[in-house]
């Protein structure tokens, strides 16, 4: 679509509320979902790294009972 000037591109030929609140709702949709992917996908490298120290720590006192 060809518009005249750069107040023309902003109105979007009236329907403006329209195009803007879609390209509004799908940045904030796509930051939203970026963020909660990197939360949730630090949360699990912890709990994963959590389980794996507890593990380590559950053998290791099972070779110390072995010592006795």
């Amino acid at each position: 679509m060809h518009f005249e000037s750069l107040g023309d591109f902003f109105a979007m030929g009236g329907y403006a509320s329209y195009v803007w609140s879609a390209f509004g709702i799908t940045f904030l949709s796509m930051i939203i979902l970026l963020v909660t992917s990197v939360s949730r996908g630090k949360k699990l490298l912890k709990d994963v790294q959590a389980k794996v120290d507890r593990q380590a720590r559950i053998e290791a006192a099972k070779n110390m009972e072995n010592t006795l």
